[in-house]
């Protein structure tokens, strides 16, 4: 089985810790795992954490330098199989739905052609914000999937609707998506095959 490339967008939560977990389970599960961190997600969680579970550089910035000519946020784009974004906050939200790309999840989400799949994380008043609301549901209407969020306590002190989604199951549907993918374009494949042959 080919190895399939997810990149994993942390958004600046508290929750941005839970995305160490996700990284190891997927890197656990054969993906090839490249984080890809806003600047405040690096003040929750130090992107050498995500480097040393992935196996791979860290992009925090589209002006990382890489060893290509190609733009590293571009050549990430090109390459990957899902673009998971965990945790996203509101302020991430607004800019995925209004196209916005002023760092590197954001940039790397407008070059993509990969599926995307958002795990949502925030304050239970920005979640059911009707701005938020709105923003999610642009982003469903364009291909988007969500799961979560979840309801418990959150880290303001409120209980209510904005927990990051569990993580294996974060990585559960994420693998679903990946497998998805697969047996289609086995499917796509056989069809040409077929129609090749009856000419």
């Amino acid at each position: 089985m080919s190895v399939k490339t997810i990149v994993l967008g942390v958004g600046g939560s508290i929750a941005a810790y839970k995305a160490a977990d996700l990284t190891s389970r997927l890197t656990k599960r054969g993906c090839d795992v490249h984080v890809v961190m806003t600047r405040a997600a690096t003040e929750f969680v130090t992107p050498l954490t995500f480097k040393t579970l992935s196996r791979n550089p860290v992009t925090t910035s589209v002006f990382d330098e890489k060893e290509s000519w190609h733009p590293g946020h571009i050549d990430l784009a090109d390459r990957t199989s899902l673009l998971l974004i965990a945790p996203a906050t509101a302020n991430l939200l607004a800019k995925l739905a209004h196209g916005i790309a002023d760092d590197a999840i954001t940039s790397l989400a407008l070059a993509t052609l990969a599926p995307i799949l958002i795990a949502p994380a925030m304050n239970g008043k920005m979640w059911l914000h009707a701005a938020t609301q709105d923003n999610v549901k642009r982003l469903r209407d364009r291909g988007a999937e969500f799961i979560g969020p979840e309801e418990g306590l959150l880290a303001c002190g409120y209980e209510g609707l904005g927990r990051l989604w569990n993580v294996e199951d974060i990585a559960a549907r994420a693998e679903a998506i990946l497998m998805d993918r697969r047996m289609a374009r086995k499917l796509r494949a056989k069809k040409s095959s077929a129609n090749g042959k009856i000419r």
